[in-house]
């Protein structure tokens, strides 16, 4: 598990075992739906304070291929729902807090070279290889993962 790739399942299970937790998995579902469509781009936007970042941290905990969350979902909504297994765990998620990014920067330009240089240098420790040392986007290194690999890769 990584800081940016593949970050593991531990912010979820924090928001579980909290008292104020409320299902949402349902955004699963449609996420699940939209995978390998020209819609798979979902946009989570609502005002502060409504659960933008725990539906981050849930989603990924339910993608990441790096660890088990089948226990932690087997009580929600999506785990009846027929697209639960095929997905549950089976991808290589990037995972950025942009709000983190920005309160270490100066400016948002300063911002997207630290993001670029923090989550490039963890992606090609993991992949080596299959990520070109000319590739400085995330998005371009995330293709080129996906090609060379045949990974399907899900971003935040």
């Amino acid at each position: 598990m990584g800081i940016y790739l593949n970050p593991g399942n531990q912010a979820f299970a924090e928001a579980l075992n909290s008292e104020i937790y409320v299902d949402k998995s349902g955004l699963i579902e449609y996420t699940n739906k939209v995978l390998g469509t020209k819609q798979k781009y979902v946009c989570v936007s609502r005002p502060r304070r409504f659960g933008k970042s725990m539906a981050a941290d849930m989603l990924n905990a339910y993608y990441d291929r790096s660890c088990d969350s089948s226990e932690m979902f087997e009580k929600l909504e999506i785990s009846e729902k027929s697209s639960y297994a095929a997905h549950l765990n089976q991808y290589p998620v990037i995972f950025m807090n942009m709000q983190k990014f920005l309160s270490r920067s100066e400016s948002v330009d300063h911002m997207v070279r630290y993001l670029q240089k923090k989550v490039l240098a963890e992606v090609r420790e993991m992949y080596g290889e299959s990520v070109k040392r000319n590739r400085t986007s995330c998005r371009s290194i995330g293709r080129s993962i996906c090609s060379e690999t045949g990974i399907i890769c899900v971003y935040y």
